[in-house]
């Protein structure tokens, strides 16, 4: 299976709702949760996402600093939370390199953190000159 097939596949997942594979996560995700969560705490990410396809089948396993474990659509939901307005938008851009990931290495893992915007203080002297 190409790039373009597993692209087509992660887009129908993560993006238009089909269903995940409970078997794929079982068959090649769930027994490299430590070494990922470990990955996670010497990177001090706040998050990763990881995802497998085979043909028919996409699985997403996340897991966040405090080891709680997130599998498919729990995983997509709560990245939805986390990304609120930006999840379509993000996804469309990794998509690409995922399916990359994937064909070449079999997953795909992504950490990330999650900042938190400063308070906007408001500018001094910028108001109307009497």
């Amino acid at each position: 299976m190409g790039t373009r097939e597993i692209s087509s596949a992660l887009r129908k997942a993560l993006l238009k709702g089909e269903s995940m594979s409970l078997a794929l996560y079982q068959d090649k995700l769930v027994e490299h949760i430590d070494e990922w969560y470990e990955g996670l705490k010497a990177d001090r990410e706040d998050f990763a996402f990881v995802l497998t396809e085979r043909p028919g089948e996409v699985a997403m396993l996340m897991i966040d600093k405090d080891k709680n474990i997130y599998v498919n659509e729990e995983a997509k939901d709560q990245l939805s939370k986390i990304w609120t307005k930006n999840y379509t938008k993000n996804m469309k851009f990794l998509i690409p390199g995922i399916a990359d990931h994937i064909y070449e290495a079999v997953f795909s893992i992504t950490g990330f953190s999650v900042m938190k915007a400063p308070k906007r203080s408001k500018a001094v002297g910028m108001g109307k000159r009497g």
